[in-house]
This record gives C-alpha cells, structure tokens and sequence, in this order.
C-alpha cells in the first residue's frame, strides 16, 4: 500500500479556467479520504489527474516514495471506480473483472483463478457467466469493484460509485463498501458530492469549492467545526442556521434580541460584523411564556423576553422528517431552523423560544471568506 501525496497541484483548461487551484494534501497509506463539494468544485478533476487520465498543469502527484506526476496511468498502480460503472456490456462478469490482469499480460489461469476468489468474495460466484445487462445496479457496482480489487492496486480510485444506486441500495452499499476497504487496507480516494456518504465512510475528507480546498478534517472536525461559513452551510443533512448579528455593548444583537458572545470568542469587538451559526439539531424550542415573538423594538421589557442567551421567532414552515420536524421560525428579518420531535410539532403562526445548546454556537467573520473566528 502507498501514501498519497498531491504538492501545489493545478489543473488549468484553456482560457484559463482553474479546475483545480494549487491543492496541497497528503493522504495516508491505507487511509479511507473523501472529497466532497458541490457539483463543478473540482472534485471529479482532481481524482481524474491523480489518476493520470489528466494531465497536471503544475505540480506532483507521489504514490508512496514514487513521483508520477508525468506517468501515464496504467504504470501509477491505481485502480478506478466509475459512476457508470463503465463494464463491457459484451463480456461476461467473469471476463470483465480479469481484463486489466489480461492488460498486464498475466497469464490466463492465474486471472481466471484471480478473477474467481475476487468476485466470490463479493458475492458474485453464481454470476460469473452473466453479462451486465442480465444484473441489477448492486451487482454491477460490485463486478466494478471486483474488477478493481483483482489488479491488487496501491490506491483505490472512487468517482461517485454509488450514485445510481437507490436510496436503500445506497446505504448498504456504502456500509459495504467501508468494510471492504478496511478489510484491504488499501489507500482508497472518494469523491462524492453526498455530503452524508462522506461523513459516515471518511477517516478524513476535504470540502472543496472552486476547485480549491476549504477544509480537511475528520468528518466529527468537519461536522462540528466548520473551519468557514462555505463548510458550514454545506456540511449537514439541515444546513447550518447563520444568522447576522453585531457585536453591541459586549453582546450580540441579532434579531431584535441580544445575546451573549458565546465562549471562546471573546476576540470580538465593539461594532463588530459578525454570522452566528449554530446547527438547527443543536437548539431546542418550546411554545413562548407569553405565546409572542419579539417586541417591535430591538429590546423587550425586563421579565417579558427570553431567557439570556434564547429567541423567540414565529413559525413560518414545518417539514416532517420522520421521527422529527424541521421548523422554520421568523426571528426579525432573518430565518432560523430547529428540529425537534414530531411529537413536539408545532403549528404554523406559533411563537416559541429557541435556545442554543450550550457551547454549540460558533460566530464567523462578516467579511473575506467567512473565516471561523479563533480558529
């Protein structure tokens, strides 16, 4: 097995279009690494030069102690994984899984023998005379990783493998495809724009935007941290609530309420622009004391508001999640989401008061990248 090393890497198209923008990252040897992003961030562009199917502009690309940057890829001992799967529909999965053996001109038996213990391995031993447009999508996937594994690669290439698959599919896929991977150890790069997949496979991922990387992590660091409000809002199965607020008399004042600077970041000062971002699981609602949102003025009478570091905001949307309710409350100008149990459904046109978990608020900055403030 072999680590990944990728130093100032670029890939520019002409015009001058960056699809990826001097990305610096090492992933280590048997290591399960995500890259995650929106669609158009550079994510797929990166796997394709790591793999040699494009070429880097500037920079290296090392697997293990070898620069292979100028290789071509059938001599960088990778083996990829397509969103197509992209099998020959005219071979048999037997066939299908020994062909890059036979592109290594290894002989017949042993990539018949090799192609067999692989696919049985997967579970696909009473298939081997089938072809790909007698097996369902899960079985395609997983000729394709037989196919993969039979070539016992250093790295493990992986285009979003399993977003043709439904939804249940999907989630035993990827249960699957974890333990595989730490079955093999084999240093494995997977790029998703599934921000779930990433978060329940990763040992580490990186967000990208814009075909630069906003943030490596594992994916609690990722998830609870966000290093910047791009992070921040795409991370989650509910995008993180970030809320404007301004830094006034030592607090903050957000909605027409005034808050507390939450722990840890007391840098701020007076006047300060800043976003406040908390995750709607990290807040808990219940119906308002006196069944209203916040006065018209920026300030409620003494004993007539919230409890120091809470809101109070009406509902305005309730979407079942199942066993939970995802509400959107009015707070001010600004829109904040909780989510709560179903028995706890509230109706639409309540007031009711929303307070933060205890040490789950994070503030960033206004301006420039949204940065985490302290961080």
């Amino acid at each position: 097995m072999a680590s990944v090393t990728l130093t100032g890497l670029v890939k520019e198209y002409p015009g001058g279009v960056r699809g990826v923008d001097g990305v610096d990252v090492e992933i280590g040897d048997g290591e399960f690494f995500a890259l995650l992003g929106p669609s158009g961030c550079g994510k797929t562009t990166l796997l394709r030069t790591l793999a040699g199917l494009e070429a880097a502009t500037e920079g290296t690309v090392a697997i293990g102690d070898r620069d292979v940057t100028g290789l071509d890829p059938g001599d960088r001992d990778v083996a990829m994984v397509f969103q197509d799967y992209a099998l020959f529909p005219h071979m048999t999965v037997t066939d299908n899984v020994a062909y890059p053996l036979r592109i290594q001109k290894v002989g017949k038996e042993e990539r018949a023998a090799r192609a067999r213990e692989t696919a049985e391995g997967l579970s696909l031993g009473a298939l081997m005379q089938r072809r790909p447009a007698q097996l369902s999508g899960g079985q395609q996937q997983r000729v394709a990783l037989a196919r993969a594994i039979a070539c016992h690669p250093q790295v493990f290439l992986f285009d979003e493998p399993l977003s043709n698959l439904d939804a249940r599919l999907r989630l035993e896929a990827r249960t699957f495809l974890k333990q595989l991977q730490k079955s093999l150890g084999v240093t494995t790069v997977f790029v998703t724009h599934d921000q779930a997949e990433a978060l329940a496979m990763a040992d580490r991922m990186a967000v990208m935007e814009s075909g630069r990387i906003r943030q490596i992590g594992t994916p609690r660091e990722v998830f609870q941290r966000p290093a910047n409000t791009f992070v921040a809002n795409f991370i989650g199965a509910t995008p993180m609530n970030l809320l404007d607020a301004q830094v006034v008399g030592g607090r903050l004042e957000l909605g027409g309420f005034s808050l507390p600077v939450p722990e840890g970041f007391e840098p701020v000062q007076e006047g300060d622009k800043v976003v406040y971002g908390v995750r709607p699981e990290y807040v808990t609602a219940a119906p308002a004391a006196d069944g209203r949102g916040p006065a018209g003025d920026s300030r409620r009478a003494a004993g007539d508001g919230p409890a120091d570091g809470s809101v109070v905001g009406t509902v305005s949307a309730v979407e079942n999640l199942g066993v939970h309710v995802l509400v959107t409350l009015d707070v001010g100008e600004q829109s904040l989401r909780a989510v709560i149990p179903e028995a706890d459904e509230p109706d639409l046109g309540d007031a009711l008061t929303v307070t933060p978990v205890p040490g789950r608020v994070l503030l960033y900055r206004a301006d420039g990248d949204g940065e985490l403030i302290g961080s």
